[in-house]
């Protein structure tokens, strides 16, 4: 038996016959010229978390590449930022992985970020000379991390290629000198940003404890729903 859920595609498009826990906080967006759709969009919670985080990391690391805001500066303004992204992204996922019984999954990437916000803050702060020189290697590398153990938790094949992918980002910028913080930043935002876009795969639905019966009666119909799409 494969570790990984074969049946299913590495991503596709985002399908609406959805369980109770991406249904619930669903974010839809439709945009209409009269009975024309010009543009639609769902995004369950955890997609809500990808785009967050997406558009924290864009930020972050374009006024680092771009803007002329001493380190210092940047330093508290990004801590503040990532604080609040972490609380949003467990604001947001909570439900999700209670009833994905993942929990370690937010604990996990909350400690990584504080991780790298704290070494991010010693090298600013303290003067630690290797951290500032690898700035973008521990961040490409703590987000590689956290996608390999998400990705081998969730048994995810996109997850894992994403942590691979970002390795190969540390690989490959010694040949962006001179962007390297646009460089790192286009592989975080756009991995995160992608992520929120497309289902991808994960492992097959088990019955959660957290629901009642029929909350996972509901589930099982919405899996048939999609298993004969």
């Amino acid at each position: 038996m494969s570790f990984f859920n074969s049946d299913e595609p590495w991503v596709r498009r985002k399908q609406e016959a959805l369980d109770l826990q991406d249904l619930k906080g669903l974010l839809r967006i439709d945009y209409r010229l009269g009975n024309v759709r010009l543009f639609t969009r769902l995004y369950t919670r955890i997609d809500q978390t990808f785009l967050i985080w997406g558009w924290i990391t864009a930020i972050i690391f374009a006024v680092a590449q771009f803007a002329s805001v001493n380190w210092h500066d940047q330093a508290i303004l990004w801590s503040a930022l990532t604080c609040v992204g972490i609380i949003l992204m467990s604001l947001l996922a909570w439900f999700w992985v209670r009833v994905e019984q993942l929990r370690w999954v937010i604990y996990t990437w909350a400690a990584l970020m504080l991780a790298g916000v704290g070494l991010t803050d010693g090298g600013i702060f303290l003067g630690w000379g290797w951290v500032l020189l690898n700035l973008c290697q521990l961040w490409l590398g703590i987000s590689a991390l956290g996608y390999l153990l998400t990705g081998w938790g969730l048994r995810s094949r996109t997850l894992t290629a994403a942590g691979a992918i970002h390795i190969l980002g540390i690989a490959l910028l010694p040949y962006f000198g001179a962007y390297p913080f646009l460089f790192s930043g286009t592989v975080i935002a756009g991995t995160l940003l992608f992520l929120s876009e497309v289902q991808w795969d994960m492992r097959p639905p088990s019955v959660s404890q957290v629901l009642t019966a029929e909350e996972n009666a509901f589930n099982r119909v919405q899996q048939e729903r999609r298993a004969a799409l």
